[in-house]
């Protein structure tokens, strides 16, 4: 009777070594080889959506992943591209961006500014124009814009949502301690607006945030930041009038584009 047992344990064992090798063997063949790259390519990355930072890194997450772009993928295909002598230029595609991190966009940016210093040329088409997409495509040597959509250039903005006073009018009370002024996270719950030291934050990080936008926006497009400034009060701007503004090299649909390029 142990023999038998041992045996049924040992098959079981050898059968679940067996589909595990073979289960490793097709996610290789489906996400492990490399993409066949033919000479004088052009490399296409289209970069929306949430951005994540990284991939899922479990196996469900592997079997079940839409290839959807991460920061790291995108920085990793532009540091190749750089060097891939079969890569004669890149054309970054943004999708329209979900997340509101604007540290990953600008990851991506300094990404593509590197890839510039390869010498390759590198081209930007705006399915969606917004502050986002534009401000990535600004780090391209062309812009180009979808005629059917504008170029929605407006700035930044902070928008707070405050809900003491519901609480106030259902008799309940947010128990929270403060630590300090410019600990802002309980305001939601604890004020009916603004306080001076939540305004004062607010208002900074905006102002610093919108002059990395406008120093990025002046340097790709090559004009002062005092234009950009006076730019982006009179946004959003319809297709002929980002052209003739000077802040897209050109206005054509994708199959265009692809064709140019």
């Amino acid at each position: 009777m142990a023999k038998r047992r041992f045996a049924v344990l040992f098959t079981l064992l050898a059968v679940a070594v067996f589909l595990s090798i073979g289960g490793f063997a097709l996610l290789y063949l489906a996400f492990g080889r490399a993409p066949n790259v033919p000479p004088e390519a052009t490399l296409v990355l289209r970069v929306g959506g949430d951005l994540p930072e990284l991939a899922p890194t479990d196996v469900v997450g592997l079997v079940r992943r839409v290839r959807t772009p991460t920061v790291r993928s995108v920085v990793e295909s532009l540091r190749k591209a750089k060097l891939d002598s079969r890569i004669r230029a890149v054309l970054v595609k943004p999708t329209g961006f979900t997340s509101p991190y604007w540290g990953r966009v600008q990851e991506v940016r300094d990404a593509m500014l590197d890839f510039k210093r390869s010498g390759k040329p590198l081209y930007a088409y705006l399915e969606y124009g917004g502050d986002r997409e534009y401000y990535l495509a600004t780090a391209a040597d062309k812009v180009y814009l979808m005629p059917s959509t504008s170029l929605d250039l407006i700035g930044v903005a902070t928008y707070e949502l405050f809900l003491k006073g519901t609480l106030d009018k259902i008799g309940a009370v947010a128990d929270f301690h403060r630590i300090g002024d410019y600990k802002t996270a309980v305001n939601t719950l604890t004020q009916t607006g603004y306080t001076p030291a939540h305004k004062e934050m607010d208002e900074a990080l905006n102002r610093d945030l919108f002059d990395q936008i406008v120093g990025g926006v002046a340097a790709g497009r090559k004009k002062n930041e005092a234009e950009i400034r006076q730019l982006i009060d009179q946004g959003p701007f319809l297709p002929e009038e980002a052209l003739r503004a000077g802040l897209v090299d050109d206005v054509q649909y994708e199959d265009q584009v692809n064709t140019k390029l």
